[in-house]
């Protein structure tokens, strides 16, 4: 069946109009996604993702992630409250798999809202929930994700995995020296938005909040690949992780600094390499 896209009235809020929000959400999926695809196959891998599994994506942005679960055969549900442009995309994704893939099960459905919009009291309960946006790079951005995993477990069986996802230690992350950048450049008065590094138990915090119960983690080489310096800053503003900085100055100053931050990593023939660890918990639902 074609993927449907349920419309709902979550809009963004707050939004710098200085931000090119269709541009990001193109390079986001063109340039920045595909560096986490490591992250998404181990957690299939674990977890047996197949013909059996029904998934319920929290934040499904452009949706790369459900794509390859759909591509073993999932039957999957993506929901993302704020990033319309990203969920267009996503949902052009899944109809080509839809109608290209021999493979294809069931109707993919991408909703802008919540998991209660996701809500089907026809259809079978979830037996996967993955919220893939990592977290533990910048201050608050787990803030919303604990009332997001609450609102999505009785949605799921007793019992149902539930995947976290978060930034490695700093060591282990050379990206990290980049996000210094957001850092210098936000607003020192306003710690929110602005990078710090990722804690130990951060993934745990937050499923505790949720009242989850963990049950193994797993660490994953991610690293960020680049064809140049261009693409690299380009890929890294997609992920909204400077937009305090933005706001703070300007994105010709940002830009700026990016760029200047990125040239240790740059290799002889041009391309940018930042070798990476990202974690996952996986968690249950009570």
């Amino acid at each position: 069946m074609t993927p449907t896209l349920v419309q709902s009235h979550h809009r963004h809020a707050g939004t710098s109009p200085r931000v090119d929000l269709c541009a990001r959400a193109r390079d986001w999926a063109e340039i920045q996604e595909r560096m986490l695809v490591p992250l998404y196959e181990a957690v299939y891998e674990r977890l047996e993702v197949g013909r059996h599994t029904r998934l319920l994506g929290l934040g499904c942005g452009s949706g790369l992630a459900l794509l390859m679960a759909a591509s073993r055969g999932a039957v999957v549900t993506g929901v993302d409250p704020s990033q319309p442009e990203r969920l267009a995309l996503a949902r052009e994704r899944l109809l080509s798999h839809a109608t290209g893939s021999s493979r294809a099960r069931g109707d993919a459905r991408l909703v802008e809202g919540g998991p209660a919009d996701a809500a089907d009291p026809d259809r079978p309960a979830y037996d996967l929930i993955t919220a893939f946006q990592p977290i533990g790079c910048t201050a608050g951005d787990s803030e919303g994700l604990s009332g997001l995993l609450e609102a999505a477990a009785p949605l799921a069986g007793r019992g149902t995995p539930v995947v976290l996802a978060g930034w490695g230690p700093p060591e282990r992350c050379a990206t990290s020296s980049v996000m210094r950048v957001a850092t210098k450049l936000a607003d020192p008065l306003r710690s929110a938005g602005s990078w710090r590094p990722a804690l130990r138990d951060d993934l745990e915090e937050v499923a505790h909040r949720a009242g989850l119960r963990p049950d193994g983690s797993g660490r994953v080489a991610c690293p960020f690949g680049y064809a140049d310096v261009e693409s690299a800053a380009r890929g890294l503003l997609s992920t909204g992780l400077f937009d305090a900085a933005v706001r703070a100055t300007d994105p010709v100053q940002v830009d700026k600094e990016l760029t200047e931050a990125l040239h240790p990593h740059r290799r002889r023939d041009g391309t940018v390499w930042m070798p990476n660890v990202f974690r996952y918990l996986i968690a249950r639902t009570p």
